[in-house]
């Protein structure tokens, strides 16, 4: 029997793409079942660029300043998109907002990594709004883009403590662990078709292993 076809993905970047490459370190199991066909950014500057193209990944830059609105800027992202026959958007670091347009065409095809426990702390600025609110708990979200802002139904959540004298810096640090740690579980589950989208929540498989969030002991 032939191996099953893998999922085609684009991981959308702005920066260095430390989740991209955390996602490119699992996506090179054998049985992993989502290939990497296209890095793209609206950065052209974007380190991850450089990362993804010397591992020999196809990468594209769109410059978000060449357009004189969201909704060409969007059309030339899907058009990118379609010229590689991407089944499934991985956002990474993407700092741009999409029109609700381009959202709805993905639907239950874009997902998403966010730092925080949603639906607490949306936006940006995270590990200050989880300082300033006395949180015990703060984490990461792996969630299905919707058009409403960090709203999307959740796919996986990870937690780790607030330490007494944390800062953004040291909350942020151990928060990139657990990211790393559930962004390629997450995807792989939606890859494979283990997890999907049904209406305004996620559906899983009966024989799969949701990932689990991780609570270090104090």
């Amino acid at each position: 029997m032939s191996p099953a076809a893998k999922t085609r993905i684009a991981i959308l970047i702005s920066g260095r793409g430390s989740n991209m490459a955390s996602v490119m370190a699992a996506a090179q199991a054998p049985d992993y079942p989502a290939e990497i066909a296209l890095v793209l950014s609206n950065r052209p500057e974007a380190g991850g660029l450089a990362h993804a193209a010397a591992a020999g990944i196809e990468t594209r830059a769109v410059d978000h300043k060449r357009f004189r609105d969201r909704a060409s800027f969007d059309a030339a992202l899907q058009a990118e998109l379609d010229a590689a026959g991407i089944e499934l958007v991985v956002l990474a670091g993407f700092m741009r907002i999409f029109s609700a347009p381009f959202v709805e065409a993905w639907t239950g095809r874009m997902i998403n990594i966010h730092p925080s426990l949603l639906p607490l702390f949306r936006g940006v600025h995270t590990h200050e709004q989880a300082l300033r609110a006395g949180v015990r708990l703060h984490g990461c979200t792996v969630h299905f883009v919707v058009p409403e802002l960090d709203a999307g139904p959740i796919i996986a959540q990870a937690a780790v403590p607030v330490l007494p004298g944390d800062d953004p810096d040291s909350l942020a640090a151990r928060i990139l662990v657990q990211e790393h740690r559930i962004y390629p579980a997450a995807l792989a589950l939606v890859a494979s078709g283990h997890a999907r989208l049904d209406g305004d929540r996620v559906v899983f498989a009966d024989d799969v292993r949701v990932p689990e969030g991780s609570l270090h002991s104090l």
